[in-house]
């Protein structure tokens, strides 16, 4: 395969893989607005999540967001914040972070979190991991 076809797919990847967890961001900050899609998340527990909820979520959504221009940093679309080692490191943490989610989505009690987070997360993660690796 040439360089430049390799280099595109990896490209393609820390897309695919912002653009997956781009919708886990969405879904967070439709939870931190309070709107009824608390069975997505944390377990499904509530409907519609309770302010301190909200809060933790809010906060996830900027953690998510840094997430995102990292992997996009990491797959060379963005220019770097930091060193490309300390950029590629970060990633890893995400790839480790969305491997353990998955894991708990999995485990989760709510059908929808377990059918539809877990896949997102799932992809995500491989994503990630795939760019980490190759960066």
């Amino acid at each position: 395969m040439y360089s430049y076809q390799k280099e595109r797919i990896e490209k393609m990847i820390s897309m695919l893989g912002a653009s997956i967890f781009g919708i886990a961001t969405i879904i967070y900050i439709l939870l931190a607005l309070g709107f009824p899609l608390g069975e997505y998340a944390m377990g499904g527990k509530y409907k519609v999540m309770p302010g301190k909820f909200r809060i933790a979520c809010g906060i996830s959504v900027i953690i998510q967001l840094f997430a995102i221009i990292i992997i996009l940093q990491t797959g060379g679309i963005l220019p770097t914040w930091f060193s490309l080692n300390t950029t590629r490191m970060i990633c890893y943490f995400f790839a480790i972070y969305l491997s353990l989610n998955s894991i708990l989505n999995v485990l989760s009690s709510s059908k929808k979190e377990k059918y539809v987070v877990t896949p997102l997360s799932v992809l995500s993660a491989i994503c990630f991991w795939i760019t980490a690796i190759k960066a």
